[in-house]
């Protein structure tokens, strides 16, 4: 086992890793920027170090700066959370030149992974189901007004390189196609130095229903089942919840399976996400896989009772997984909703500022992963996630009666600051959330119909 991991993050995710390290008895180093010097997880760690100031390029996306750190204080391995350099393979091949341990996938397949068109490939060849579309970029507008047409409209076009429900334009007419297929091409040259996009069906009336999967050095790979995260605002989710509603038995077995045959295929290790797209008519699509730990983990280790980031660094650290598939168990319900510093009625437009009150919930079965205190800052240089609230219950009734207590419980209040507490309230409210019964449009046409909350 490691004897020192340097966490390369901020927020709830680096605190998150920090108390998985301090109970496997590895000694940690938080990095931190400026905007965060009084946070929790540099109050928590061992040992902490400036890497920058506020802005991510100069601190936690400042390669030499982390590496720099890891070398100070002696770190064998790197822990990146999610998000900043999480998945990018030419950090890790960094962090291998200079002896260091990246707790993550190899980068080979870091990278295959993270260009969105090559990932299509790989998994067709695994033999995932694909929607119809394109397994490679691109090359011009005509190609994509042929393909449109063979395959009906409304079709999407995605950033390869894109990520977080970044670089994605629908299209429902051709007539729009061309200036779209301009248009997101700028985009993801703006947003990720890749201007390539691939285009596919887009699905109208789909739920967003993801695999949990580990796998070590070993030759075992395991699924622990689904998450459904259909509840998004701006394709990024808001409400997750494990198991999804809507899968059942049959189901869970086989898109458990697909994404294990996946992940071998690609000689995945460590924790990933396999996501699909499920249709009207229970079939399932392979969409993208995320290379790394997830922002609504915690819903799966609730209902499995697995702490996925011990298993994470256990991997990493050489040692096999302590997990088999038949040990794997689902018990109960557990949902998760993402508390944002975020003005709904505004466009989810970010509020940060300082915290004045901040009443946490409690009560049995009821989970807070959160950085914040009263007095805590929210700066406006990162993303605005404040906590994540996760309940469990013996079943999906209880597990929302238990969360609209503990939203009724959540108490924050700041001078300029909003939150998606509210939010979270009304769609817990609403009869189709409660039946089950909702796809990813459903946040989009909730808000036309009902307004937003104040």
């Amino acid at each position: 086992m490691f004897r020192k991991v340097l966490v390369a993050n901020r927020g709830e995710i680096a605190l998150r890793v920090i108390r998985a390290c301090k109970e496997l008895g590895i000694r940690t180093v938080a990095v931190y920027s400026t905007a965060d010097a009084d946070s929790l997880p540099v109050r928590l760690a061992d040992e902490s170090v400036c890497i920058g100031p506020p802005a991510s390029r100069l601190s936690y996306l400042n390669v030499p700066n982390i590496i720099g750190a890891a070398l100070k204080t002696g770190a064998d391995a790197i822990h990146p959370g999610y998000g900043f350099l999480s998945e990018d393979p030419y950090f890790a091949e960094i962090c291998a030149d200079n002896g260091i341990t990246f707790v993550g996938p190899p980068p080979e397949v870091m990278e295959h992974l993270g260009d969105k068109s090559t990932a299509r490939k790989l998994m067709q060849d695994a033999g995932l189901p694909l929607l119809p579309g394109t397994v490679s970029p691109i090359v011009s507008v005509e190609e994509a007004l042929s393909l449109a047409d063979e395959i009906g409209y409304p079709v999407v076009l995605k950033a390869s390189a894109g990520g977080g429900g970044r670089g994605i334009t629908v299209v429902q007419r051709r007539e729009d196609l061309p200036e779209a297929v301009r248009a997101t091409r700028a985009n993801a040259q703006a947003l990720f130095k890749d201007a390539a996009v691939y285009l596919e069906k887009y699905l109208t009336g789909a739920r967003h229903i993801e695999v949990q999967v580990m796998a070590d050095d070993y030759g075992t790979v395991v699924h622990l089942g689904e998450r459904d995260c259909s509840v998004q605002r701006r394709k990024q989710k808001l409400i997750e919840e494990s198991p999804s509603p809507v899968v059942d038995a049959d189901l869970r077995r086989r898109i458990g399976q697909a994404a294990v045959d996946g992940a071998r295929f690609v000689g995945y290790r460590g924790a990933g996400t396999m996501e699909f797209l499920l249709d009207g008519e229970g079939r399932f699509w392979f969409m993208e896989m995320n290379a790394r730990i997830q922002v609504e983990h915690p819903v799966t280790e609730m209902v499995t009772g697995v702490d996925l980031v011990r298993e994470q660094l256990r991997v990493a650290a050489g040692e096999p997984m302590s997990l088999t598939q038949d040990a794997i168990e689902l018990r109960g319900h557990a949902v998760e909703c993402r508390v944002n510093a975020e003005n709904a009625g505004a466009g989810f437009a970010p509020t940060p500022g300082r915290l004045d009150r901040f009443d946490a919930p409690g009560g049995p079965w009821v989970r807070l992963d959160t950085h914040c205190l009263a007095g805590s800052r929210v700066p406006p240089y990162y993303d605005s996630l404040i906590a994540k609230l996760i309940v469990w219950g013996p079943d999906r009734d209880a597990a929302l009666d238990r969360m609209a207590r503990a939203l009724d419980e959540f108490q924050i209040e700041g001078r300029g600051v909003h939150t998606t507490i509210e939010l979270h309230r009304r769609v817990l409210e609403h009869p189709d959330f409660r039946a089950g019964s909702v796809t990813t449009q459903f946040l989009d046409q909730y808000l036309s119909t009902n307004g937003t909350p104040p």
